[in-house]
């Protein structure tokens, strides 16, 4: 059974950092191309960032600069670093693995910037 697993949202004032992680179970997780996503309230899940199974990273422009995928594969762990944090930032986040059976999302983790 897989399990996709996200945390390290929170509340933080604008211009801060938080680091989200995602933990991946039941997966070859070295063989997943994985991606965060994000949904505002009244807005669409839109992507974020991606990061291949080879490390390949891709941004949407919004974020670009300011956020940083990776992952540890030894942890089945991918990780988005979100530094220089706005208020349009809030929304829920959301992990996705992308192998084959799938893709598999997380329960997601909220975000919010405000002072």
């Amino acid at each position: 059974q897989v399990h996709v697993v996200e945390s390290g949202g929170g509340l933080v004032q604008p211009g801060g950092s938080l680091r989200l992680s995602c933990t991946a179970s039941g997966i070859i997780f070295s063989d997943a191309a994985m991606g965060w996503f994000r949904q505002a309230p009244g807005k669409q899940r839109e992507w974020v960032a991606a990061i291949s199974s080879v490390g390949k990273t891709n941004y949407v422009n919004s974020v670009r600069g300011r956020f940083t995928i990776s992952r540890d594969n030894a942890k089945n762990t991918v990780y988005l670093q979100m530094n220089s944090l706005k208020p349009e930032d809030t929304a829920v986040y959301y992990c996705k693995g992308m192998v084959p059976g799938g893709p598999y999302w997380g329960q997601g983790t909220q975000v919010t910037v405000s002072s």
